[in-house]
């Protein structure tokens, strides 16, 4: 993905930016603890598409 298009992605709950989950199945954002599918290439961004991630799972993220 565009690194530019990256930069604008931004959680539709908070607004805070989001990072690619470590699977690259995803987009999280941490703050909301939210993860957003990414489904043949396309992020699904909607609250009904997002899951709930536990702490620990994004506590233990390198944090580039």
């Amino acid at each position: 993905m565009d690194k530019k298009l990256r930069d604008i992605l931004a959680c539709p709950n908070c607004h805070g930016p989001l990072r690619l989950h470590p699977n690259q199945a995803a987009w999280v954002c941490a703050a909301e603890r939210l993860s957003f599918p990414i489904v043949d290439g396309i992020p699904h961004l909607l609250m009904q598409s997002a899951s709930e991630l536990p702490e620990y799972e994004i506590a233990n993220w390198d944090p580039a």
